[in-house]
C-alpha cells in the first residue's frame, strides 16, 4: 500500500479539514462524509488515552459511545458523565472489552489498551466482525504487526492506527509538497524526540488493588507479580508490556518520516543508547539513536531523549533542492538550496478529531481500506520502531529484507521478533 499523496485524495482531504477548521466541530460531519445518519456505535477500550478517544467519537454526527471499558473500575464513573454530558447518553462501564465484541450492534472496537493489548485485541475484534481503530504502536511485535494485516483483510474490517497526523491538513499539504519535489530528491529525514521524564524507582511486589482486575490487564502476556510502579503508566518502559519511548512516542515521528520519504522497509538498522540518567527498574533506554538505511541511498535517523527537554522537535527533511521543518502541529518552513526561506504553512492542530472522522467514513462507506493510517501502513511505521529496539537491545547492525522487513542472517534477533503468550491468549488469524 503506497504512502504517496494522490492530488485528487489531497484536494478533497485539505477542503474538509479547511472547512472543519472554519466552520468549527459541527462541520466535521464533512469529514465524516455520507450517510451521517447511519449510526456507528463504539466501544473503547483503555481510558487513560482512550478518554480522550472517547469524547472524541462522542462529538462526531450520529456516533455512539456504547461502551466505555477499563480494567480500572475507578476509571469510568468520571469519563462516562463527561460522554453524557457531550452526547445526550451515558455509556455502560464495563471491565472485559469481550461484551463489546459480543454486542451485534456495535461496529468498532477502540482499543487504547497498553501495547501488548493491541494486536490482540484487534484480531479478536476483526474475527467478531468489528472496525478496530488500535492506538501506536501498533503491535508489540514485528510478528504481531503482520497478523494484524492478514486478519484485517482475511475479515475486510477498517482497521486505522491512532497515528493521527496522518490526517492533519498541514501535515497532508507538506507531505504533498515533498512528494511533489519542493526540495528535490530527499536522502535524508532526521526525526527526534524529548521529554523530561523522572525516576520510575524500584518496584516492590504488593497486593494487587482492589480496584484493578490485574489478570485482565495481563491479558495475553505471561504472568508476572504485581508491582507498585508499573500500572498504569510505566509498563511502557519494561519490554514484557511495552516498547520504550521509541515505540510510544518514536512512531508518530518515524511514521511522518516514512511518509514524506514514501519508503516501506529499510535493508540496515543501527541503533545505540541504554538507560544513561537514571538508575532504576527502567529496561528501556532513555537516550536513544537509531539510524535507518534505505534503497538508492535514503536514511532516516531517530534520536529519542527522554529525559532532558532542551527542545521539542519532530521531523526535518533534507533534499538535493532545500530542506523542510515539520513541527508537532504540521506547521512548516521551507529553504532552498542557500537556505533561503521559500514557503511557510501553518498547521492549526494534530488531525486527532480528522483521524475518527476518517475511520467513521470508511466504515460509514464501506470502504475498509480508505483510512489514512490504514493497518498496513501502520504496521510498515511501527515495524521501524520494532528494528530499532531489536538492534539497540542485541547491540548488532542489523540487515533486513527490503520486500517485508524480516531480519537476515541473525538467528538472536529474530528470536526478537514474536513473543510467547499466556495460555489461551495466542492471536490466531
Amino acid at each position: 500500500m503506497s504512502d504517496s499523496i494522490t492530488r485528487r485524495h489531497f484536494i478533497g482531504s485539505t477542503a474538509a479539514s479547511t472547512a472543519a477548521v472554519g466552520l468549527g466541530f459541527s462541520s466535521l460531519k464533512a469529514l465524516a462524509e455520507s450517510s451521517p445518519n447511519e449510526k456507528v456505535v463504539v466501544g473503547v477500550m483503555g481510558l487513560s488515552r482512550g478518554s480522550a478517544l472517547a469524547a472524541g467519537f462522542a462529538k462526531l454526527p450520529n456516533v455512539e459511545v456504547k461502551y466505555l471499558c477499563d480494567v480500572d473500575q475507578d476509571r469510568i464513573p468520571a469519563l462516562t458523565k463527561r460522554i453524557e454530558e457531550t452526547s445526550g447518553k451515558a455509556p455502560e462501564g464495563i471491565t472485559d472489552f469481550r461484551r463489546i465484541l459480543d454486542d451485534k450492534s456495535v461496529d468498532a472496537l477502540v482499543c487504547a489498551a497498553p501495547n501488548h493489548w493491541h494486536a490482540p485485541a484487534t484480531i479478536l475484534g476483526c474475527a467478531a466482525g468489528k472496525h478496530v481503530y488500535v492506538e501506536k504502536p501498533c503491535s508489540h511485535n514485528p510478528h504481531e504487526g503482520e497478523l494484524m494485516v492478514a486478519a484485517a483483510r482475511k475479515h475486510n474490517r477498517a482497521v486505522q492506527m491512532g497515528s493521527q497526523r496522518r490526517s492533519g491538513d498541514g501535515w497532508q499539504e507538506a507531505i504533498q509538497k515533498l512528494h511533489e519535489g519542493a526540495i528535490g530528491r530527499i536522502y535524508l529525514v532526521r526525526s527526534w524526540y524529548t521529554n523530561a521524564r523522572g525516576t520510575i524507582g524500584t518496584g516492590k511486589v504488593v497486593d494487587v488493588p482492589a480496584n484493578l482486575d490485574y489478570d485482565l490487564w495481563q491479558g495475553p502476556a505471561p504472568r508476572r507479580p504485581y508491582l507498585d510502579n508499573v500500572v498504569h503508566y510505566n509498563w511502557h518502559w519494561r519490554w514484557h508490556w511495552g516498547n520504550g519511548e521509541l515505540g510510544n512516542n518514536g512512531v508518530h515521528t518515524l511514521d511522518v518520516a516514512r511518509w514524506g520519504l514514501n519508503v516501506d522497509f529499510p535493508t540496515r538498522v543501527t541503533s545505540s543508547g541504554g538507560r544513561y540518567h537514571w538508575q532504576d527498574d527502567q529496561e528501556t533506554p532513555d537516550t536513544h539513536t537509531v539510524c535507518f538505511e534505505f534503497s538508492d541511498k535514503r536514511q532516516i535517523t531517530w534520536e529519542g531523549l527522554s529525559c532532558n527537554k532542551h527542545r521539542a522537535g519532530f521531523v526535518t527533511f533534507f533534499g538535493d533542492g532545500g530542506t523542510m521543518e515539520i513541527d508537532s502541529n504540521g506547521s512548516y518552513v521551507q529553504y532552498d538550496e542557500g537556505d533561503k526561506l521559500v514557503a511557510e504553512g501553518k498547521g492549526p492542530n494534530r488531525g486527532d478529531d480528522e483521524h475518527l472522522a476518517n475511520f467513521v467514513a470508511a466504515i460509514r462507506n464501506d470502504k475498509p481500506l480508505d483510512l489514512n493510517a490504514e493497518i498496513e501502513k501502520g504496521h510498515r511505521s511501527t515495524m521501524l520502531c520494532h528494528l530499532g529496539n531489536i538492534a539497540q537491545r542485541t547491540g548488532v547492525t542489523l540487515t533486513c529484507d527490503p520486500s517485508n522487513g524480516h531480519i537476515i542472517g541473525n538467528d538472536a534477533a529474530m528470536a526478537l521478533w514474536a513473543r510467547e503468550y499466556e495460555s489461551g491468549w495466542e492471536p490466531q488469524v
